[in-house]
């Protein structure tokens, strides 16, 4: 068996691990999504309500990203990962028993709690796995699993639901992750190359005093918010404005994913295009944001159309926009750190993302209760601009990769 970790194509397999994971966690995610309809009505809820179940998991996923990277870290790639998978598809099959919005929120509080370890376990396998000019294609792999697992989410959710109920829906999906588990546990193994040059994990003080970590940390605050809109409001919008029912839902709230889905393949070969020319990594992984932030613009012309289909079309757009820039800024992180911190790295950037999605999504359900989805549409249209351009001001020089990093 031990054997078989020489050959270079088995880093492959890692990757695919960590894909299936973001499946996995995303079928989690967008399980509320898909059945929120139901639960609004079963459960008695309006606009805000949804909004603070939705901001429960946020603000888990922001606590938890500034723990779960730094324990990936230090308790190894193969260890931390299997923990979070572990609480997290727990947390998912407690859903079976909420009974209104209270219970629910704590439900989601715990699944996301778990699930922020998903990202920085997944990069820290790119960093013990890939060269530099592979990490951003390695990168888009895994991302993808996110817009995949919300391809597959509506039309197969709503097959359960229709047959079984909203709570087998919860329930079935927690359990695929314990299938995960057991996969996890057998195959993964630390690299050949990483084995006897362990380093220190840099302290979480240092790296919050570092330029680059606290200035990428606050351009996720304004690029994932609009991920995190779509994949927990387009379901929503769709009955609402478009007076979709359940099945239509199903049959058609995965096409902007699967346009998503390819952003992901766009990201993972854009920045390398930039490189092989000549360009500066760091320039490179700047650019390649920069550009799919003006792939995001694309929700504000969705809501001046009373068409579902352009509001679909520009809302895909947006969303391959999104994949495009995370691949790129998952490759950022690795570039610039070793591999011994960029777990911890990329749980604090995720806090900042957490934080953001946290605080629009509270603000996006007081806005579209009170006045309508178009206000809502044109701000996290806007708002990757302003990522772009922290990243292009305040990032300043790449850090050192030998762990000694310029504050």
């Amino acid at each position: 068996m031990s054997a078989l970790f020489h050959q270079p194509r088995l880093r492959w397999l890692m990757i695919g691990l960590a894909f299936f994971a973001t499946v996995i966690n995303y079928l989690d995610r967008q399980t509320l999504s898909v059945v929120a309809p139901v639960l609004l009505d079963q459960f008695h809820m309006d606009s805000v309500d949804y909004s603070r179940v939705v901001s429960a998991f946020l603000l888990a996923y922001t606590l938890m990203n500034g723990v779960a990277g730094p324990l990936i870290d230090r308790l190894g790639t193969r260890t931390g990962y299997a923990l979070c998978m572990l609480w997290w598809s727990a947390s998912s099959i407690l859903h079976v028993f909420a009974r209104g919005t209270l219970s629910l929120g704590v439900c989601r509080f715990l699944l996301g709690m778990g699930e922020a370890g998903n990202w920085p376990g997944a990069v820290k396998v790119v960093a013990e796995w890939f060269p530099e000019e592979e990490r951003a294609l390695a990168a888009g792999i895994f991302n993808s699993g996110a817009t995949v697992g919300v391809i597959i989410a509506p039309p197969a959710i709503v097959a359960i639901v229709t047959r079984f109920g909203w709570q087998a829906a919860f329930g079935s999906i927690g359990a695929l992750g314990f299938v995960w588990l057991i996969a996890w546990l057998a195959i993964y193994r630390t690299p050949p190359t990483a084995r006897g040059t362990v380093r220190a994990t840099l302290p979480m003080a240092q790296l919050l005093r570092t330029r680059f970590v606290w200035s990428f940390t606050l351009s996720k605050v304004f690029l994932d918010p609009a991920w995190y809109f779509y994949v927990f409001w387009f379901p929503e919008y769709l009955k609402k404005v478009h007076h979709f029912n359940l099945a239509a839902i199903g049959k058609f709230a995965w096409i902007p994913f699967f346009v998503a889905a390819l952003g992901n393949v766009f990201g993972g070969f854009l920045s390398p295009a930039f490189i092989k020319r000549g360009m500066e990594t760091a320039k490179a992984r700047k650019m390649a944001v920069s550009l799919c932030a003006v792939l995001m613009l694309f929700p504000i012309p969705a809501v001046l159309s009373d068409s579902p289909w352009v509001a679909t079309g520009c809302v895909a757009i947006a969303m391959a926009g999104y994949t495009g820039a995370n691949v790129s800024q998952l490759a950022f992180v690795v570039d610039a750190f070793s591999k011994e911190s960029v777990a911890s790295v990329w749980g604090i950037a995720s806090m900042g993302a957490g934080f953001g999605g946290m605080l629009f999504t509270l603000i996006a359900g007081w806005v579209i209760q009170h006045y309508s989805y178009a206000p809502v549409f044109i701000g996290f249209g806007l708002i990757p601009i302003i990522c772009s351009t922290i990243l292009w001001t305040l990032t300043g020089p790449m850090p050192a990769r030998q762990g000694q990093v310029s504050p």
